[in-house]
């Protein structure tokens, strides 16, 4: 792993070209991971995820789907209906944060336990 190579004298998150800065700049914003989290499961139209968000509005949802989309982390397909409709899909470089997810699930079922047991 690159960062235990480094020296002690070198801090690689202050660095511009640390790795988990860049990894963590991606999912910095509220609401990303939880985005990521629903879309693990397949494609999903907008109206799912702002369901599944709550209390998440629509703008703010909006806006970070860009976000994504932007960062190439998500495929958004827009469909001539009526109304519109839109879905999005994780791509195959956001899948790679699987791993990540499902991490944080399990530190955030030992601390429900710990808290219920106390």
């Amino acid at each position: 792993m690159k960062i235990l190579s480094m020296t002690k004298h070198q801090d690689p998150c202050t660095q511009d070209n640390c790795p988990v800065r860049l990894a963590a700049d991606l999912l910095e914003h509220k609401w990303i991971t939880l985005i990521i989290r629903d879309l693990l499961t397949g494609k999903k139209r907008f109206s799912e995820l702002e369901r599944s968000l709550r209390p998440i509005s629509a703008k703010v949802l909006t806006a970070r789907l860009k976000e994504l989309e932007q960062n190439e982390l998500i495929t958004r397909y827009v469909y001539a209906s009526v109304p519109p409709t839109t879905e999005y899909e994780l791509n195959d470089s956001a899948l790679e944060l699987r791993n990540i997810i499902l991490a944080m699930e399990a530190l955030g079922n030992r601390l429900l336990r710990q808290t219920q047991g106390d």
